[in-house]
């Protein structure tokens, strides 16, 4: 099992990217968090990231940071690369905080599990919607009852992101597993795993789906609806209804800072607004959850745990089924 230095967890930075400068930025506002290193395969990119970043060591080879005196990483690298650098991670007995997608399929996010609990380290998906202050009390409203018994919800996520040859175009690259996985997460969060799925979208000749709507059915006439798109504007809000009234989050809806929860009494319709501030880039809380988990010696997080993960997946595949039996417009 991976030592924690007491208190203090020693952070590891695979990849150089936005996302990994961001995560960065964040984890130097926890408490007990400390970015001691960073990997990249490129040596010039990790020299640079470490002075922008203020962190000591740069690698350019992953073993040789998982070799070093850290104590978990974090994986900001391309889709298509986080299971084996997990894997390796793992292996090495470092714990583990990917960026989502954590693999590209349940099966890999299973065997991850696995892996992780025999190895006697900690694992998650940074699934930070689910950390996010204004998510906590979201859930905490419909909890409390206060939209009634939950029916249906909705999500979108639709940019018309620049053609830049970045990994999202690549094969390996999804719409889906990159944007799509935030409402099929929001649908499983109030709803549960679906009974039926539908889907069509649009996939390119080598793989790498554009766009794409769905449906999650469910018993008893509940439903959820999503769509997503890297080539065009949606909808970026979300919502969730039920037998007394709804909730409307805000878009984002991922990275939301406000909802408004819409009820009815004897004077028309009633609109109570909630909303929170966020810290940094929005990441600390979840930051802070997981390196204190890590140090309490937790191997999962309970708000965001692989058998959760796995069945966000289970979704997310039957979603791709369906896109595969479809007449591809893009041929």
């Amino acid at each position: 099992m991976a030592s924690v230095s007491g208190p203090l967890v020693r952070w590891g930075i695979v990849g150089t990217g936005s996302i990994s400068e961001h995560m960065t930025a964040d984890l130097q506002m926890v408490d007990n968090a400390e970015v001691g290193a960073v990997t990249s395969r490129d040596k010039g990119r990790a020299r640079e990231f470490g002075d922008k970043c203020g962190i000591e060591s740069r690698y350019s080879s992953l073993a040789d940071m998982l070799d070093s005196d850290i104590d978990a990483v974090y994986i900001g690298t391309p889709h298509i690369t986080h299971f084996d650098i997990a894997a390796a991670a793992i292996d090495a007995g470092r714990h583990v905080l990917c960026e989502k997608p954590i693999g590209m399929t349940a099966a890999e996010v299973r065997e991850l599990r696995d892996r992780a609990a025999k190895r006697g380290v900690f694992i998650m998906e940074a699934m930070w919607m689910k950390f996010n202050p204004l998510f906590v009390q979201l859930v905490d409203l419909v909890v409390a009852g206060r939209i009634g018994e939950v029916h249906s919800g909705r999500g979108g996520f639709g940019i018309p992101f620049p053609q830049d040859g970045s990994s999202r175009w690549k094969p390996g690259g999804s719409a889906l597993l990159d944007q799509g996985i935030y409402p099929v997460t929001l649908a499983h969060m109030f709803l549960g795993q679906p009974d039926e799925v539908t889907a069509r979208g649009v996939v390119r000749p080598d793989g790498v789906d554009l766009s794409e709507h769905f449906t999650l059915d469910y018993a008893d006439g509940r439903y959820f609806q999503g769509a997503v798109s890297m080539t065009e504007w949606l909808d970026l809000s979300a919502s969730i209804s039920g037998s007394h009234g709804w909730i409307t989050i805000d878009g984002p809806f991922w990275a939301a800072t406000s909802l408004t929860i819409h009820t009815y009494d004897h004077t028309g319709e009633v609109r109570v607004p909630v909303a929170v501030h966020r810290k940094g880039y929005g990441y600390v809380p979840m930051l802070r959850a997981v390196t204190e988990a890590i140090s309490r010696g937790q191997h999962e997080h309970p708000l965001h745990t692989m058998d959760a993960a796995a069945g966000v997946f289970d979704t997310l595949g039957k979603i791709r089924d369906r896109l595969a039996t479809q007449p591809n417009p893009s041929e």
